[in-house]
């Protein structure tokens, strides 16, 4: 920069920028017009400068080497790990396993001719066995291989324990003594209609029940590798924001307890916005997400097909998740500035606001006897309802909006005959020890009502 640049020019106050817009706005108030509120309670403004930080501390941490990410779910081991090698060869860079049963499933044969000294292996197990845990962790030579196992997650989703509260808790601490890692997947808060803060805020508390639970030595627990899986909506700035705040969330908790302060966040796009009808806008929907993933600093992203709500696993929606990210990573260079969002004043101040509201709805939580026991009381499950509700209520009257859905949708479109999974919520009547946490998307209810037409325009015809 040339020296001296912009010495010429005085600097403009708050004050000196509200009076110009206000008189540019010929009698309109400034707040009615300008200023828009969040299901967040946070204040949107037209312009934003320094005056609004209270403080900044610059970032440190470096997120060029984001990782471009497969998600597989494993039915079949030898074609679980064809499919991943595939993957890989074109252009994946992490492999995220989902595995729904230890039976008939080989670790070593899952990830054979899988370089994980350049490739991260994530394995997502849907069950606890304390014995398929270490037998992963006696592998030879095998590197980058990270397990997820979140007992409290499995309890909110599902509404039961694994075993039971004694039980789960003792297998997951004899895990946590082979791994030295805590996963939390927090991507059933977002699904299931919780506003940002609130995301924020249970993912705190959630983690903070295993760290509660632990008792760790801090002399001993440097090295313990914490996981986030997050879900990023449609809510740009805020979602950058969003990944921003759970960095430091998680910092200012894991100082308390004296141990690793740095968090391994891996990201999907929500699927709470997708749509069946004008489903290729799920493809401009899932590219910003994940660009938002990238900026607020995301260490993964493995991207969700455009059709994965109505169709079965299949190569060509894959392939075009997967070239998405190769475009942001090697065609948009997403990948080159580190911590590109940094200092962006609108940015900074949401950071900033959403940590500091989901810090004090933490303590609330904590107040009131913490994250499990809010969730036995049904007080999480309520919460998240509601803001639910309010966002259903704001697609009906239009105000948010999903194209080609609620807005300039093609009546011409037909989805009758393309579904090969079913797409809205299963209802399976069972007992449950507490109520659980219901995935839903914003758009079922005008789908369901669509596809009855379809059917009975079928009939008529």
């Amino acid at each position: 920069m040339i020296k001296g640049l912009f010495d010429g020019f005085d600097s403009v106050s708050t004050k000196q920028w509200k009076q110009k817009i206000q008189f540019d706005l010929n009698g309109a108030d400034f707040n009615d017009t300008l200023i828009w509120n969040s299901n967040e309670d946070i204040a949107v403004k037209p312009f934003y400068n320094a005056d609004d930080l209270k403080k900044h501390t610059p970032s440190t941490s470096n997120i060029s080497p984001w990782r471009i990410g497969q998600t597989i779910f494993v039915a079949h081991t030898e074609k679980s790990n064809l499919k991943a090698v595939d993957a890989i060869k074109r252009g994946a860079e992490h492999i995220h396993f989902i595995i729904p049963s230890e039976e008939n499933i080989s670790i070593e044969h899952l990830i054979k001719n899988i370089d994980t000294d350049s490739i991260s292996i994530h394995l997502e197990l849907q069950f606890l066995s304390v014995g398929f845990i270490k037998s992963i962790h006696t592998l030879p030579g095998k590197k980058n291989i990270s397990i997820a196992v979140d007992i409290i997650g499995n309890l909110s989703k599902t509404g039961n324990w694994f075993n039971n509260l004694t039980d789960d808790f003792s297998k997951f601490e004899t895990s946590f003594q082979s791994s030295q890692s805590i996963s939390i997947n927090t991507s059933l808060y977002q699904n299931a209609g919780a506003n940002m803060v609130q995301q924020l805020a249970y993912t705190l508390a959630h983690a903070n029940e295993y760290l509660n639970h632990l008792k760790l030595n801090p002399e001993s627990s440097a090295s313990i590798q914490t996981i986030f899986t997050v879900s990023v909506g449609s809510n740009y700035f805020f979602e950058i924001a969003k990944l921003r705040a759970l960095r430091i969330l998680w910092s200012t908790l894991a100082s308390e307890y004296q141990i690793n302060t740095d968090c391994y966040i891996s990201a999907v796009p929500t699927k709470r916005n997708k749509t069946l009808y004008d489903y290729n806008t799920n493809m401009l929907r899932t590219t910003t997400e994940c660009m938002s993933a990238i900026l607020g600093g995301a260490n993964n992203v493995c991207n969700l097909p455009y059709d994965a709500i109505y169709h079965k696993d299949n190569e060509f929606g894959e392939r075009i998740a997967r070239n998405q990210l190769l475009i942001l990573k090697y065609e948009s260079a997403f990948d080159k500035v580190n911590n590109a969002a940094d200092g962006a004043y609108y940015i900074e101040s949401l950071t900033e606001q959403l940590a500091e509201k989901a810090l004090e709805l933490f303590k609330d939580i904590e107040r009131n006897g913490g994250f499990l026991n809010q969730l036995k009381s049904g007080t999480i499950q309520r919460k998240i309802k509601e803001n639910a509700t309010k966002e259903q209520e704001q697609f009906n009257s239009g105000e948010r909006i999903l194209l080609g859905t609620n807005k300039h949708s093609n009546p011409n479109d037909k989805m009758a005959e393309q579904l090969e999974i079913y797409p809205f919520v299963k209802i399976n009547k069972r007992k449950t020890l507490i109520v659980p946490i219901i995935e839903k998307r914003i758009a079922e209810q005008i789908e369901q009502t669509r596809l009855k037409n379809e059917k009975q325009n079928e009939i008529d015809n």
